[in-house]
């Protein structure tokens, strides 16, 4: 009796003891970021990620009595990797939010994700299917969609005719292409050829041959952002930089982090996107202030998706008063709007997808260096590829 009495002081102890561990772990929420840092899109994760510990730091690691812990993984770009840091984090880490990164590896989390009913921020991936992959999916970034849909519908108002399209041959570059013929053709113009270039490791330089042979007035042109010194190399080699073809895109085309080594031959080029660096308002001339001097790189439009992640989840735990149940979390965040370095965005209740200005900008000379220099504002645009369903 004595020896069955000790073991249940022992239990009753072990009660005790872990009960206080439980309500620590219960007074941390855990951020998983599953990020593409090192390969082809280290400049993406990079950029992104330094737009998440920005907010932080702004904003403190305390939001509605929790303390929030960003725990970073690296999953190289591939997708398989992506799989099994996630699982790890989810069931290692302890996870309670996922940030998700490119569209690969975001699409290849969707049914974890899904499974473990982990609210998870998509804050890199631009192609429209991605939240689709799961209803604890939500959306900071952007997709291609709404830029290429109206680069398409201005380009068809604005003179051009003729367009041969070059993108790269992925899921992002495929909507690109979708919504931009969409918008052109149906504003009159006529698109003569489509051109697609690898993902990985590009030569611009025969598809740009083709576009000179064919003679467009227009070309519109999609690739990730870290490619754009190649191709700005091989445009120059290839003679199109006097060839009288109108270069148009998403913003990706010219990425401020990438357009100050692109060179004088970028200057002029018009493309539609949701941020430039050069945004006029006072809250992006103090966020691209403090990114600058927290990372000695200037911010691009992947870094407010990094930022606007943090913000939303912040803000839907106070609404959650700390919880972070996935269904609750993420019906708190359909809907919610904000103003961001960007302009004002809102996440649609219907497809978790951002919602948000898209600005004509030109490429231009600012103090010496070269800008996004927006000249028009297209207010609240939605992906077009879902418009109809939402």
């Amino acid at each position: 009796m004595r020896r069955r009495d000790v073991i249940k002081g022992f239990a009753a102890a072990g009660a005790v003891i872990a009960a206080p561990r439980v309500a620590r772990a219960q007074d941390v929420i855990k951020v998983g970021a599953c990020l593409s840092l090192t390969g082809a899109f280290q400049t993406v994760g990079r950029q992104a990620l330094a737009g998440a510990k920005l907010y932080m730091q702004v904003n403190g690691d305390k939001v509605a009595g929790k303390k929030i812990e960003l725990i970073v993984r690296e999953d190289s770009g591939v997708p398989d990797v992506a799989r099994r840091v996630t699982q790890e984090m989810i069931v290692n880490d302890k996870v309670n939010i996922v940030l998700g990164g490119i569209t690969p590896t975001a699409l290849a989390i969707g049914a974890l994700v899904t499974q473990a009913k982990i609210p998870t921020v998509v804050i890199i991936s631009g192609a429209s299917i991605t939240v689709d992959r799961s209803p604890f999916m939500v959306r900071t970034s952007f997709t291609l969609g709404q830029s290429s849909m109206i680069i398409g519908d201005w380009a068809a108002k604005n003179g051009s005719k003729k367009v041969v399209s070059l993108v790269n041959d992925w899921a992002p570059g495929a909507e690109a292409e979708t919504a931009f013929v969409n918008a052109f053709t149906a504003g009159g113009g006529e698109v003569i050829e489509k051109l697609k270039v690898p993902l990985q490791n590009p030569d611009f330089a025969p598809f740009l041959q083709r576009m000179r042979d064919l003679q467009p007035d227009t070309a519109f042109i999609y690739f990730p952002g870290q490619q754009g010194g190649v191709f700005a190399r091989q445009f120059v080699e290839r003679g199109l930089d006097k060839a009288n073809i109108k270069i148009i895109g998403p913003g990706d085309l010219t990425d401020d982090d990438e357009l100050p080594g692109q060179g004088d031959v970028m200057l002029g080029v018009i493309t539609a996107h949701h941020y430039s660096a050069a945004h006029p308002s006072a809250m992006n001339k103090k966020y691209v202030e403090d990114f600058k001097k927290a990372n000695n790189f200037r911010p691009n439009f992947i870094s407010t998706g990094g930022w606007d992640g943090m913000h939303l989840i912040y803000e839907a735990l106070k609404k959650t008063n700390g919880d972070a149940d996935g269904d609750k979390l993420i019906g708190t965040m359909k809907g919610m709007a904000w103003e961001s370095p960007r302009g004002p965005i809102s996440i649609d209740p219907e497809t978790r997808d951002i919602v948000q200005n898209i600005y004509m900008r030109k490429v231009e000379k600012v103090n010496g260096e070269l800008f996004n220099v927006e000249f028009a504002t297209f207010e609240a645009v939605k992906d077009p590829l879902k418009k109809k369903a939402s």
